[in-house]
């Protein structure tokens, strides 16, 4: 993936990470366009809130640990109110959960499960890292890349009978000051850009993972 810290088309770095995610995020997926849309059948839905749900609805996940973690001293204030608000969406995502069923029965279920796991650790180690700027870049894309799937959860929510959660984040524009702030210097926007693109893939991973399972349910 190339590294576009160095290609001078950005303005700051979260307009960076702004940029990969409109290129890379889940938004660009074709499977995560099949789920969003009125034929998604109810258990494709079930199994991507399964999966979101092993990989993001995990305590203490990769907010919180940025949090704990805090290698940006200034950047500690932003990362409490992104992990609060994440804390939402953990319990919303089980909720979510719950109200969809079991699995939807498909070959490979263990290569799932590990794969899933394996994810789950990745984006950990990614809050935990302790490069200046590296967590910051996947929290910010995280917020970013979000919003696509905040809207997966809604449409879950209202398909399954489920009143929709508020989001809580905070609002945009601060989200994008801090980050621009944070990946001020050349050295913590390319960890920005590491951290966000690694962040995005994990996520484009999951919707392959959705997609190649939806495809052997069908076949």
């Amino acid at each position: 993936m190339l590294d576009t810290a160095q290609t001078g088309w950005h303005a700051n770095a979260w307009d960076l990470v702004a940029q990969l995610d409109d290129t890379d995020g889940s938004a660009t997926h074709r499977h995560l366009a099949r789920l969003l849309s009125p034929a998604a059948s109810q258990r494709d839905l079930s199994d991507a809130i399964h999966a979101l749900c092993a990989v993001h609805g995990v305590h203490p996940g990769i907010a919180a640990e940025a949090r704990v973690h805090c290698v940006q001293p200034d950047a500690c204030d932003w990362l409490d109110a992104i992990a609060e608000a994440f804390a939402g969406e953990r319990a919303y995502i089980a909720r979510l959960a719950a109200a969809v069923g079991p699995l939807p029965s498909t070959p490979g279920q263990a290569e799932t499960e590990s794969a899933l796991t394996t994810s789950r650790h990745a984006l950990e180690m990614l809050g935990k890292s302790e490069r200046r700027g590296c967590a910051t870049g996947a929290i910010a894309a995280l917020v970013r890349d979000w919003g696509t799937i905040r809207r997966l959860l809604d449409r879950a929510a209202a398909r399954f009978g489920i009143e929709a959660t508020p989001s809580t984040f905070p609002p945009a524009a601060e989200t994008a000051a801090s980050v621009a702030m944070l990946g001020a210097s050349a050295a913590t926007e390319r960890a920005v850009s590491f951290g966000a693109q690694q962040l995005l893939a994990q996520h484009r991973a999951i919707w392959d993972l959705l997609e190649a399972r939806a495809s052997a349910r069908d076949g």
